[in-house]
Protein backbone atom coordinates (compact mmCIF):
# COMPACT_ATOMS: atom_id res chain seq x y z
CA UNK A 1 0.00 0.00 0.00
CA UNK A 2 1.16 3.63 -1.28
CA UNK A 3 0.09 6.48 0.64
CA UNK A 4 0.56 9.78 -0.68
CA UNK A 5 1.17 13.02 1.36
CA UNK A 6 1.11 15.92 -1.00
CA UNK A 7 3.31 18.79 -0.35
CA UNK A 8 0.81 21.49 -0.97
CA UNK A 9 -1.25 19.48 1.96
CA UNK A 10 0.68 20.22 4.45
CA UNK A 11 0.34 22.39 7.43
CA UNK A 12 1.92 26.07 6.89
CA UNK A 13 3.72 28.47 9.53
CA UNK A 14 4.67 31.79 8.55
CA UNK A 15 6.37 34.25 11.03
CA UNK A 16 8.31 36.76 9.20
CA UNK A 17 12.05 35.62 9.63
CA UNK A 18 10.37 31.65 9.54
CA UNK A 19 8.47 30.03 6.75
CA UNK A 20 8.04 26.22 7.65
CA UNK A 21 5.58 23.33 6.31
CA UNK A 22 4.38 20.26 8.50
CA UNK A 23 3.94 17.02 7.08
CA UNK A 24 2.17 16.00 10.56
CA UNK A 25 0.70 17.74 13.12
CA UNK A 26 2.71 20.28 14.90
CA UNK A 27 2.62 23.57 16.80
CA UNK A 28 -0.56 25.07 16.13
CA UNK A 29 -0.93 22.91 12.97
CA UNK A 30 -3.37 19.91 13.96
CA UNK A 31 -4.45 17.15 11.65
CA UNK A 32 -5.62 14.33 13.76
CA UNK A 33 -5.49 11.92 10.22
CA UNK A 34 -1.65 13.65 9.98
CA UNK A 35 -0.15 12.53 13.52
CA UNK A 36 2.84 10.83 11.92
CA UNK A 37 3.75 7.54 10.43
CA UNK A 38 5.20 4.68 13.16
CA UNK A 39 7.67 6.20 14.89
CA UNK A 40 8.33 9.19 12.77
CA UNK A 41 6.58 12.04 14.68
CA UNK A 42 7.33 15.01 12.76
CA UNK A 43 8.65 16.17 9.74
CA UNK A 44 9.49 19.72 9.14
CA UNK A 45 10.36 21.80 6.34
CA UNK A 46 12.44 24.88 7.39
CA UNK A 47 13.64 28.27 5.71
CA UNK A 48 15.16 30.48 8.27
CA UNK A 49 15.82 34.08 7.31
CA UNK A 50 19.39 35.68 7.51
CA UNK A 51 20.47 36.58 11.35
CA UNK A 52 17.16 34.69 12.60
CA UNK A 53 16.51 31.63 14.49
CA UNK A 54 15.11 29.51 17.65
CA UNK A 55 16.09 31.23 20.52
CA UNK A 56 17.43 28.38 23.72
CA UNK A 57 14.39 26.04 24.51
CA UNK A 58 13.80 22.40 25.91
CA UNK A 59 13.25 19.28 24.13
CA UNK A 60 12.99 15.51 26.35
CA UNK A 61 12.79 12.25 25.06
CA UNK A 62 12.60 12.57 21.52
CA UNK A 63 15.73 11.88 18.67
CA UNK A 64 16.07 14.93 16.63
CA UNK A 65 17.52 14.57 13.65
CA UNK A 66 18.40 17.61 11.37
CA UNK A 67 19.49 17.99 7.40
CA UNK A 68 20.43 21.33 5.90
CA UNK A 69 19.94 21.41 1.87
CA UNK A 70 21.56 24.93 1.43
CA UNK A 71 22.96 27.79 4.01
CA UNK A 72 23.95 27.16 7.37
CA UNK A 73 22.64 26.40 10.85
CA UNK A 74 24.62 27.30 13.88
CA UNK A 75 23.74 25.07 16.80
CA UNK A 76 24.52 25.25 20.54
CA UNK A 77 23.14 23.56 23.43
CA UNK A 78 23.31 22.46 27.33
CA UNK A 79 25.62 19.79 26.88
CA UNK A 80 28.41 22.03 25.97
CA UNK A 81 28.00 21.69 21.84
CA UNK A 82 28.31 24.52 19.13
CA UNK A 83 28.42 23.35 15.70
CA UNK A 84 27.33 25.07 12.45
CA UNK A 85 25.56 22.47 10.44
CA UNK A 86 26.18 22.60 6.53
CA UNK A 87 25.13 21.05 3.29
CA UNK A 88 25.45 17.02 3.32
CA UNK A 89 25.97 17.13 6.75
CA UNK A 90 23.39 15.45 9.42
CA UNK A 91 23.25 16.01 13.20
CA UNK A 92 20.98 13.38 16.01
CA UNK A 93 20.53 14.82 19.14
CA UNK A 94 18.88 12.37 21.97
CA UNK A 95 16.51 14.91 23.84
CA UNK A 96 16.14 11.78 26.52
CA UNK A 97 15.95 12.96 29.94
CA UNK A 98 16.22 16.86 28.75
CA UNK A 99 18.31 19.16 26.93
CA UNK A 100 18.10 22.79 25.85
CA UNK A 101 19.43 23.97 22.13
CA UNK A 102 19.08 26.85 19.98
CA UNK A 103 19.36 27.01 16.38
CA UNK A 104 20.50 30.41 14.45
CA UNK A 105 21.04 31.05 10.66
CA UNK A 106 25.11 32.76 11.21
CA UNK A 107 24.51 34.32 7.74
CA UNK A 108 23.86 37.97 6.96
CA UNK A 109 23.06 37.28 3.35
CA UNK A 110 22.07 33.75 2.95
CA UNK A 111 18.86 31.65 4.02
CA UNK A 112 19.07 28.67 5.70
CA UNK A 113 16.57 25.64 3.93
CA UNK A 114 16.95 22.33 5.90
CA UNK A 115 14.28 19.60 7.29
CA UNK A 116 14.10 18.57 10.99
CA UNK A 117 12.95 15.16 12.06
CA UNK A 118 11.69 13.98 14.88
CA UNK A 119 11.58 10.21 16.33
CA UNK A 120 9.68 8.95 18.74
CA UNK A 121 12.37 7.20 21.30
CA UNK A 122 12.42 2.90 21.93
CA UNK A 123 12.12 4.20 25.81
CA UNK A 124 12.18 7.31 27.83
CA UNK A 125 15.04 8.37 29.89
CA UNK A 126 17.78 8.25 27.60
CA UNK A 127 21.09 10.24 28.84
CA UNK A 128 21.18 13.14 26.43
CA UNK A 129 23.97 12.98 23.50
CA UNK A 130 24.51 14.66 20.34
CA UNK A 131 26.20 13.89 16.94
CA UNK A 132 26.95 15.23 13.74
CA UNK A 133 27.95 13.50 10.24
CA UNK A 134 29.23 15.06 6.75
CA UNK A 135 28.21 12.47 3.80
CA UNK A 136 30.08 12.92 0.67
CA UNK A 137 27.98 13.53 -2.44
CA UNK A 138 29.74 10.54 -4.26
CA UNK A 139 28.79 8.72 -1.02
CA UNK A 140 24.79 8.90 -1.96
CA UNK A 141 24.64 8.88 -5.53
CA UNK A 142 22.99 6.96 -7.28
CA UNK A 143 22.35 4.56 -4.36
CA UNK A 144 21.17 4.75 -0.89
CA UNK A 145 23.99 5.66 1.83
CA UNK A 146 23.04 4.84 5.50
CA UNK A 147 22.81 7.56 7.69
CA UNK A 148 21.24 6.81 10.89
CA UNK A 149 20.73 3.23 12.22
CA UNK A 150 20.42 1.96 15.75
CA UNK A 151 23.51 0.89 16.09
CA UNK A 152 25.79 3.38 13.70
CA UNK A 153 26.36 0.93 11.27
CA UNK A 154 29.04 2.20 8.79
CA UNK A 155 29.57 5.21 10.35
CA UNK A 156 25.95 6.21 10.15
CA UNK A 157 24.42 8.40 13.12
CA UNK A 158 23.54 6.22 16.22
CA UNK A 159 19.35 6.72 17.05
CA UNK A 160 17.16 5.24 19.55
CA UNK A 161 14.70 3.61 17.93
CA UNK A 162 14.08 0.89 15.17
CA UNK A 163 14.68 2.48 12.19
CA UNK A 164 17.34 3.20 9.26
CA UNK A 165 17.43 6.63 7.51
CA UNK A 166 19.02 6.52 3.88
CA UNK A 167 19.81 9.46 1.37
CA UNK A 168 20.03 8.84 -2.08
CA UNK A 169 20.64 11.64 -4.82
CA UNK A 170 19.16 10.69 -8.09
CA UNK A 171 20.44 11.19 -12.12
CA UNK A 172 17.39 11.78 -14.18
CA UNK A 173 16.41 8.19 -15.54
CA UNK A 174 18.15 6.72 -12.59
CA UNK A 175 15.67 3.54 -10.80
CA UNK A 176 16.74 2.66 -7.09
CA UNK A 177 15.49 -0.10 -5.49
CA UNK A 178 15.45 -0.61 -1.67
CA UNK A 179 14.14 -3.68 -0.08
CA UNK A 180 11.50 -3.50 2.99
CA UNK A 181 11.83 -6.79 4.76
CA UNK A 182 8.76 -8.53 6.14
CA UNK A 183 6.61 -6.02 8.55
CA UNK A 184 8.88 -3.32 8.17
CA UNK A 185 7.31 0.18 6.76
CA UNK A 186 8.99 3.03 4.55
CA UNK A 187 8.24 6.53 4.67
CA UNK A 188 10.08 8.25 1.69
CA UNK A 189 10.56 11.74 1.72
CA UNK A 190 10.87 13.92 -1.88
CA UNK A 191 13.75 16.69 -0.99
CA UNK A 192 14.53 18.26 -4.49
CA UNK A 193 13.53 17.17 -8.03
CA UNK A 194 11.04 15.13 -9.09
CA UNK A 195 10.68 10.56 -8.82
CA UNK A 196 7.98 8.26 -9.32
CA UNK A 197 7.40 5.48 -7.14
CA UNK A 198 4.54 2.92 -8.36
CA UNK A 199 3.38 5.05 -10.98
CA UNK A 200 2.82 8.06 -8.70
CA UNK A 201 4.41 11.19 -9.27
CA UNK A 202 6.36 12.80 -6.27
CA UNK A 203 8.00 16.12 -6.46
CA UNK A 204 9.70 18.06 -3.98
CA UNK A 205 8.24 18.13 -0.05
CA UNK A 206 5.64 15.15 -1.05
CA UNK A 207 5.66 12.17 1.12
CA UNK A 208 4.64 8.64 0.42
CA UNK A 209 3.75 6.10 3.33
CA UNK A 210 4.62 2.75 2.37
CA UNK A 211 3.46 -0.49 4.05
CA UNK A 212 2.80 -4.39 3.26
CA UNK A 213 5.29 -4.10 0.43
CA UNK A 214 8.27 -5.65 -0.89
CA UNK A 215 10.59 -2.97 -2.09
CA UNK A 216 10.20 0.67 -3.18
CA UNK A 217 11.25 1.34 -6.63
CA UNK A 218 12.12 5.28 -7.01
CA UNK A 219 12.39 6.36 -10.61
CA UNK A 220 13.80 10.02 -11.03
CA UNK A 221 12.20 12.03 -13.22
CA UNK A 222 14.96 14.79 -12.82
CA UNK A 223 17.84 15.03 -10.49
CA UNK A 224 16.43 14.27 -7.41
CA UNK A 225 17.03 13.68 -3.85
CA UNK A 226 15.21 11.16 -1.44
CA UNK A 227 15.04 10.51 2.39
CA UNK A 228 13.71 6.96 3.44
CA UNK A 229 12.98 6.07 6.24
CA UNK A 230 12.70 2.28 6.90
CA UNK A 231 10.39 1.66 9.93
CA UNK A 232 9.48 -1.26 12.03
Amino acid sequence: MFQRRPAHERGHGRHGWLDTRYTFSFADYYDPAHMGFRSLRVMNEDRVQPGRGFGMHGHEDMEIVTYVLSGALEHKDSMGNGEVLRPGELQRITAGTGILHSEFNPSAKEPVHLYQIWLLPDRRGHTPSYEQRAFADEEKTNRWRLVASPDGENGSLTIHQDARLSLATLDPGMDLVYPLRLGRHAWLQVLRGQVAVAGQALAAGDGLAVSEEPEVAVVAKEPAEVLLFDLA
